[in-house]
């Protein structure tokens, strides 16, 4: 049974920072593209940032310089840090595992059940 369990979310004044955690119940993470989506309400859910097996990185350009994906694969774990948040970063924030494409959301296999962020101006 494949389990993806985020941590880190909370609230915080724009300008701050979180982390954001994804504990990875994979055999073969290592295989895995791991990537972070984000849905505000009443908004489709949307990619922010992926990184596959070889550490490459990819990110949607409103969080370019801001936000950075990481992968511990000792630990099963990707991360995401977010700095300089912003009002518009409010979302709840999924973890998911995929082995296509890092951006398309219907490549992705596994699924958390996601960590609220919010950002107060």
């Amino acid at each position: 049974q494949v389990q993806l369990v985020e941590s880190g979310g909370g609230l915080v004044q724009a300008g701050g920072s979180l982390r954001l955690s994804c504990a990875a119940s994979i055999r073969t993470f290592l295989s895995y593209t791991m990537g972070w989506f984000r849905q505000a309400p009443g908004k489709e859910r949307e990619f922010v940032a992926a990184i596959t097996s070889s550490t490459n990185t990819y990110y949607a350009d409103s969080v370019k310089g801001r936000f950075t994906i990481s992968r511990d694969n000792a630990k099963n774990t990707v991360y995401l840090q977010m700095n300089s948040l912003k009002p518009e970063d409010t979302a709840v924030y999924y973890c998911a595992a995929s082995i296509g494409s890092p951006y398309n959301l219907r490549s992705y296999m596994y699924w958390g059940q996601g960590t609220q962020v919010t950002i107060s101006s």
